[in-house]
């Protein structure tokens, strides 16, 4: 199956039915289905044709979710681009992925202009919202499970972003094992606020609004202030996000004095992209009502695992495997280690991505097989089961492990301390080099609005809570921390 034949059945059984409202305009799933097939006959006279790669660098909007529908149609490879990224990173992804076309609307020209010259495949950059319209007669298109849906280029956090290959069997895999787990329906109103050329945003929010018929209200970017109103006005069930839009919306709430926002129809918030802290998730608990279910996944896997809608949801955890995904936690062999301890977080399933685009080598590396040569796709996270719940937890990536003097520190268990520091908003821990202990961890703060604290205060909180070797030698205060577009701290501009 494909994923227009996922969506097909919600664009002919609830034709009528609204979509997508998106600043006063609404599409209903029938209107989706035609505006798409337009967009898509624009895309045939343009000479496109299957397999050919479109890139994407544009926000949040309708055309873009046109577009992305007409791409999948038409069997063309959606090559979505960070919005945030500037002539290196556009340069590196569209000479790696080599589009024919880039799809962008006006603000994005002036960026995109003056690197024509060095993109030699791209024959049209064209504006989103001036397609020439065309029939809406279906598209005949034979497009298969195998096929390319999307090539997701990895944030870059640990060096030149890869371009992840995944098929329309991966996301149709992924999205109805999800809808399952956290009991979405079409009765469900959707706030999507997560950017569209993310695989949270694009592979979970839109892709199960669409398998399931239920209302899309799109924001064109997250802007704190319009997503609590949206909350407040009682019409949503379902939100996504990022630890980071969940800190801000607690902070939002107290500027404005809510100690107890009331949500009429909320069902479920959703957190992921990022580790979200013990303490976001139980202040958010106490101001909003409602406790955040954490969920685990990757560009390379869309989404891996989930805390429980209905069972526990433990802070700091991110449950067990989405249904039709296998996980463990495995030593450098692939094979399994015991429960409780810490590991490289192995994923095996139908929603693991084919390899990355012209990359071999990076794609074997990435890949194990274990002793009965099942393959396993190495995800580069720590973390541990439990045994009586069977629960993972997070406890780093592989390449931020410092190891100072012969012993092993996870940067999130300081990072957890730091955030309980009463004037401590935001904290990173990295390793930074020793000559007499390989390495030395440091820390990062942010502090909140109108607190103070020295870092000779901060290392002496750490030191009364945390053995010896995981102190801090040094804190550093910032305005805030380096993230990317999806609230990931990117450790390796402290590093630097």
């Amino acid at each position: 199956m494909n994923l227009i034949d996922l969506f097909r059945i919600n664009f002919t059984a609830r034709a009528n039915v609204p979509a997508i409202h998106f600043e006063g305009r609404t599409l209903t799933f029938g209107e989706l289905d035609a505006q798409s097939n337009r967009v898509a006959r624009a895309f045939q006279r343009l000479g496109l044709q299957k397999g050919d790669r479109v890139a994407f660098y544009l926000n949040n909007s309708v055309e873009l979710i046109l577009a992305y529908l007409a791409n999948l149609k038409l069997g063309l490879v959606t090559v979505p681009m960070n919005t945030q990224y500037r002539d290196t990173e556009i340069v590196h992804i569209v000479n790696d992925s080599a589009p024919r076309l880039i799809l962008t609307d006006r603000t994005q020209i002036p960026i995109l202009e003056p690197i024509r010259p060095e993109l030699p495949t791209v024959e049209r950059v064209v504006l989103a919202d001036e397609i020439e319209a065309s029939e809406t007669a279906a598209i005949e298109t034979r497009v298969d499970g195998d096929d390319l849906a999307a090539i997701m280029y990895t944030s870059g956090t640990t060096g030149r972003s890869k371009g992840a290959m995944l098929t329309h069997g991966n996301f149709v895999s992924n999205i109805t094992g999800i809808v399952s787990a956290w009991h979405w329906t079409a009765d469900d109103t959707l706030l999507l606020a997560l950017p569209l050329f993310h695989t949270h945003g694009l592979g979970v929010a839109l892709h199960g609004a669409l398998t399931t018929g239920s209302t899309v209200v799109l924001h064109r970017a997250f802007r704190v202030s319009a997503v609590l109103d949206e909350l407040l006005r009682g019409s949503i069930t379902l939100f996504m996000g990022v630890p980071t839009m969940y800190v801000r919306l607690i902070e939002e709430a107290k500027q404005r004095g809510l100690d107890r926002a009331q949500l009429a129809n909320m069902r479920l918030f959703i957190s992921g992209s990022a580790p979200l802290s013990v303490e976001a998730f139980q202040t958010f608990e106490k101001m909003f009502g409602h406790r955040i279910l954490e969920r685990y996944g990757m560009t390379e896997t869309v989404m891996n695992l989930s805390n429980l809608y209905a069972g526990p949801r433990i802070p700091g955890t991110v449950g067990v495997p989405l249904p039709g995904v296998s996980a463990r936690v495995g030593d450098e062999h692939g094979n399994v280690i015991p429960d409780g301890e810490i590991g490289e977080v192995l994923i095996h399933g139908s929603n693991v991505f084919r390899g990355y685009w012209h990359a071999p080598e990076k794609t074997a590396e990435a890949f194990l097989h274990d002793a009965v040569g099942e393959r396993w796709f190495r995800t580069g996270d720590l973390g541990k089961r439990d045994s009586a719940t069977g629960f993972f937890t997070l406890v780093g990536r592989k390449h931020d492990l410092i190891i100072s003097g012969g012993f092993n520190i996870y940067p999130r268990e300081v990072e957890e301390l730091l955030l309980q520091h009463s004037a401590v908003l935001e904290a990173a821990v990295v390793g930074a080099s020793d000559s007499a202990r390989g390495e030395i961890p440091v820390a990062f703060v942010v502090l909140r609005e109108g607190k103070t604290a020295s870092g000779e205060e901060v290392v002496e909180y750490c030191a009364a809570h945390l053995a010896r070797y995981k102190v801090p030698w040094r804190v550093t205060f910032l305005d805030a921390l380096p993230r990317n577009a999806m609230g990931k701290v990117e450790k390796k501009r402290l590093g630097n």
